[in-house]
């Protein structure tokens, strides 16, 4: 079967769990800061305790932060875990970020940040976020912090502009079904080095260092991805995620998107061996990119075109976590390719003003709520996708 996502893995990272690794976590730290033009960057266990350490460490309590509605639930998460409260904007329906004009209108004394969430690698416009910022300073006198969200869109650019210099910190996540892989991880990176090394000594300051066994199990973890996602595996893979509930007390662990959490581990540091598996996957960063642009390029061309199915567009600065088709039946669209034993995948499967914990907030977003219901996205990470096309050409 054709997984939804596959991380590029190779022989370099299966090495990097054998070595010790010592000091792979402040390499790690140097050169994803020279890879993505930051001044400094900062490691966390995960992207979302990576967003909760930042918050915190600058002081941000009972504050109003703006977010999307229609982006991953643990962004607002740690915005509700760190004393805060989020303001939901909804979405363009030609990108799937938030609607600036909203932002703008959605401004107010209260607010003290704002997360840019560049969804599915769509650049947003940070010379616009950047003058909103300004305008809204100068309006109420407060300071207004602004994140990119670069979890989606490592690399992407805006007008040249890469959009993580943008702002006063930039945010990215290493799970596995991240552009790049660090096991698990996150980073922040920043163009201010007084408040990068403020991060850092107050993670220091805060967080554990990991124990042996935890370095233990992130290894067996990532052999066990190796297996999982060998294409005449997959299919055992995809039955345990679909038919059963084996995996659901791991899943559950990390990720709820209901339930406001945190995984057990967030005020524990990267491990060493994430950071090494990391480094690999920096060295290989270009590569993917290009192979994601040149499939999502080939599916624009070539994915044939059903009645009310609606198209991404392409995008010079894009660089394409997912290829995002809506579709009028999202459930018989997914089954129809599982039966072609192709896995379509379903990334936000809601509108976050819609989940329990956060309905209070009483926040209507039509084209999030839209989205949820009817986005699918088609595996990107393959050499050759002209078979899932091929197959798409034989469908009813």
């Amino acid at each position: 079967m054709i997984p939804r996502f596959k991380p590029t893995l190779g022989w370099d990272e299966f090495a990097a769990l054998f070595r010790r690794n010592t000091g792979a976590v402040e390499q790690f730290e140097k050169e994803f800061a020279k890879a993505f033009h930051a001044v400094d960057a900062v490691a966390f266990p995960y992207g979302r305790s990576a967003q909760w350490a930042f918050f915190n460490a600058v002081g941000l309590k009972n504050a109003e932060i703006i977010m999307p509605a229609y982006t991953c639930s643990v962004v607002a998460h740690a915005i509700t875990l760190s004393g805060n409260r989020p303001r939901f904007i909804d979405i363009c329906i030609d990108d799937y970020n938030m609607n600036l004009d909203l932002v703008v209108a959605s401004i107010n004394e209260h607010t003290r940040a704002i997360i840019a969430t560049h969804t599915f690698g769509y650049p947003q416009n940070i010379d616009k976020l950047e003058e909103i910022v300004r305008l809204g300073e100068a309006r109420y006198g407060n300071k207004i912090w602004l994140m990119q969200d670069c979890c989606h869109a490592f690399g992407a650019t805006w007008n040249g502009r890469l959009i993580g210099t943008s702002g006063d910190v930039a945010v990215y996540a290493f799970n596995i079904s991240k552009l790049i892989t660090s096991i698990f991880g996150g980073m922040l990176t920043f163009q201010d080095q007084k408040l990068a090394t403020k991060l850092r000594q107050w993670r220091n300051n805060l967080y554990a260092k990991p124990n042996i066994l935890k370095s233990i199990l992130r290894r067996l973890y990532l052999l066990s991805i190796y297996i999982a996602f060998n294409e005449k595996i997959y299919g055992m893979t995809w039955w345990l995620q679909e038919k059963s509930s084996l995996l659901n007390r791991f899943t559950k662990s990390y990720h709820l998107d209901e339930k406001i959490h945190f995984p057990p581990d967030y005020l524990e540091r990267m491990l060493d061996v994430e950071a090494a598996v990391g480094l690999v996957q920096l060295e290989r960063y270009t590569s993917i990119i290009a192979t994601r642009r040149k499939n999502a390029e080939y599916y624009d061309k070539h994915l044939r075109r059903r009645e009310n199915w609606k198209f991404p567009r392409i995008s010079d600065g894009a660089t394409y976590s997912h290829y995002v088709v809506q579709v009028p039946d999202r459930k018989q669209t997914v089954n129809e390719f599982a039966k072609k034993d192709i896995q379509l995948g379903e990334l936000i499967q809601y509108c976050i003003p819609d989940i329990d914990g956060y309905q209070q907030l009483e926040q209507r977003c039509p084209i999030a709520e839209a989205s949820s219901k009817h986005t699918i996205n088609f595996p990107l990470t393959l050499d050759d996708v002209s078979k899932i096309c091929a197959a798409n050409d034989q469908s009813v």
